[in-house]
């Protein structure tokens, strides 16, 4: 059984920074992608990037390009999302997820996920 386990959320002031981690633990055998997802109330869950495992490759959506960094630790099986520049929309509760599926660009779209952390709470407001 795999566990993700998301740490580093928090309220930050708009235009501040912060970088959520994503740990992995058990069954990582097999595992192609790790993807952040966020959720804010009242709306849908939203894919907000992704990082390939083999080669690192990444994907944004649109509303954070520039703004978001997703990397990896390999050593640490753990997974980081940067924010910076953010805004009181960005607000939410970020998740990180799973997948084993094969893409040829890892996806924002939740369906393609199997494995969820509980995800962290971001606040963004002055």
């Amino acid at each position: 059984q795999l566990q993700l386990v998301e740490s580093g959320g928090g309220l930050v002031q708009p235009g501040g920074s912060l970088r959520l981690s994503c740990a992995a633990s058990g069954f990582t055998s097999g595992l192609t992608g790790i993807g952040w997802f966020r959720q804010a109330p009242g709306k849908e869950r939203e894919g907000v990037s992704c990082i390939r495992i083999r080669d690192a490759s990444t994907n944004y959506a649109d509303s954070v390009k520039g703004r978001f960094t997703v990397s990896r630790d390999n050593a640490k099986n753990t997974f980081y999302l940067r924010m910076e520049n953010l805004k009181p929309e960005d607000a939410a509760v970020y998740q990180c997820a799973a997948t084993r599926v094969v893409f040829g660009r890892c996806s924002l779209f939740r369906i393609n996920y199997g494995d969820w952390g509980q995800g962290t709470q971001v606040t963004v407001s002055s």
